[in-house]
């Protein structure tokens, strides 16, 4: 984590005090909740003195911070559902600019990391995104708001931030043990929710109408505690593969056999989320990972097993008495219904937007085109698509700039692997890159790369590989 090993963390009276009185206050919070079930109430006292442990963390170790958000961000539906009465998304960018604040104020800063090309290219979207202010369609001003929020401000916010406060090797692994730690948990939950039941909060998620879509032919689509279950799916794929790529690093084997079975669970947790999407984010990141090898020898096995599996999904019936399987399979059907819908949805967008080179602005489409543009034709459109969204807001012109600088990005992460020497690094940059080729190309199906978690993992899995040749030789 940071450069003092966590271990030497609890040598500090101070955190040693404010953990004795954490657990006092936990002590005393319970006996108010059973007294008053009053859970805001109850909880108060020990939510103030975890607020100050967290800043006295931070402001001592920043990159603590930077943790604490990446977790965050897996919890934040969770939340929602089973305590709700807040906007748990603006907690992203309270404790991100906490961290940004702590780090200021840090002395062991190398400021000169973040001179980097892809912290311009962010800052260019992000100006282009402000401009969409002006959009001539006149759209809602707090629906831009919300929208630029994903689409431009966190990887603004993030990507610098990884850049300054992963600047070590062990940094990288605890990035790597969070991401990982947090996704088999809720390979866990969306297990125990198909075959114990969802929690009181999830269960009210599907009666207000979630089972619209997540509960089909009598069958749950497992979302754990995500938005919903294409985040779910297509994140349990991304960490899956992350998964298998990082067990071929020098580690002890017990650590390869722990990584190994989080993949088995991620991998089942992707098939209960019955998210087609998911199957490409998984065969994307799979051939990236593969190319990235140069193991001419692991790339043809590996494409066989690949195409083999894609095949058997294409040409057979096997496995079609699992749901799961089943569901997966019409994701490579060319005549499922879904797929036809989202085409005509395109058609329609393509004759709207012919005169719109520059779209109708952020917000106009998607959730927040529901809730501040009710008026504008686009809020009545569903993308079904990150990549259509982009195009429906910022027209061809933005969707072109957005696409280059997103495959900029792709190629620059696919160079720098291929100059990594130390080997360990070259596995985990090889990870990190598949990771984010998947979830790109995912997004072509769903609305991904913006959603929590798999928004934050891509931008720190984007500031780790531009950081890697710094990391493999830190002198120079």
């Amino acid at each position: 984590m940071p450069n003092v090993p966590i271990k030497h963390w609890f040598g500090n009276n101070l955190i040693k005090v404010a953990i004795i009185a954490l657990g006092i206050l936990m002590a005393v919070s319970f006996g108010f909740f059973i007294k008053s079930e009053n859970l805001v109430l109850a909880f108060l006292p020990f939510l103030l003195v975890l607020t100050a442990v967290y800043l006295i963390l931070i402001f001592k170790y920043p990159v603590f911070g930077l943790y604490l958000t990446m977790v965050y961000c897996f919890l934040l539906a969770l939340l929602s559902r089973e305590i709700g009465g807040i906007q748990y998304g603006i907690g992203v960018e309270i404790l991100l600019l906490l961290t940004w604040l702590a780090t200021l104020f840090y002395a062991k800063i190398n400021w000169p990391l973040i001179k980097l090309d892809l912290v311009w290219l962010l800052a260019v979207w992000f100006i282009i995104s402000v401009l969409e202010i002006a959009n001539p369609s006149g759209a809602s001003i707090m629906g831009w708001v919300q929208e630029v929020r994903s689409t431009a401000l966190y990887p603004l916010l993030i990507v610098p931030l990884a850049l300054l406060l992963i600047d070590n090797k062990e940094k990288v692994n605890w990035a790597l043990f969070f991401v990982i730690g947090m996704s088999t948990l809720a390979s866990l939950n969306g297990i125990k929710q198909l075959y114990i039941g969802p929690s009181a909060g999830e269960q009210r998620f599907l009666d207000e109408g979630g089972a619209l879509t997540h509960v089909l032919f009598g069958q749950l689509r497992v979302f754990s505690f995500y938005t919903d279950a294409g985040q779910f799916g297509a994140s349990q794929a991304h960490i899956c593969m992350l998964c298998v790529v990082l067990a071929f690093c020098r580690t002890k084997w017990w650590k390869k056999v722990l990584l190994l079975l989080c993949a088995a669970l991620l991998f089942y947790g992707m098939l209960i989320s019955g998210t087609r999407g998911a199957l490409f984010a998984l065969l994307v990141a799979a051939f990236f990972a593969l190319l990235l090898s140069k193991n001419y020898k692991i790339l043809l096995v590996g494409g066989i097993l690949v195409l083999g599996f894609v095949g058997m999904l294409k040409f057979t019936y096997l496995g079609n008495s699992n749901y799961q399987i089943y569901r997966l399979r019409t994701a490579v059907d060319p005549q499922d219904a879904s797929l036809n819908i989202r085409i005509q949805n395109q058609a329609i967008l393509r004759d709207y937007l012919k005169s719109k080179p520059f779209g109708d602005g952020l917000g106009v489409i998607g959730t927040w085109g529901k809730e501040y543009n009710a008026d504008k034709f686009l809020s009545t459109v569903e993308p079904d698509s990150y990549w259509v969204k982009v195009w429906a807001m910022y027209g061809i012109v933005g969707l072109t700039i957005w696409f280059s600088i997103m495959m900029y990005i792709l190629g620059k992460c696919c160079g720098i692997v291929w100059m990594i020497k130390d080997y360990d690094l070259r596995i985990k940059s090889i990870a990190l890159t598949a990771g984010t080729a998947g979830i790109l190309f995912c997004s072509y199906g769903n609305e991904v790369m913006n959603a929590m978690p798999s928004a934050i993992i891509l931008c720190v899995s984007w500031a780790v590989v531009f950081k890697m040749p710094w990391l493999e030789n830190p002198d120079t």
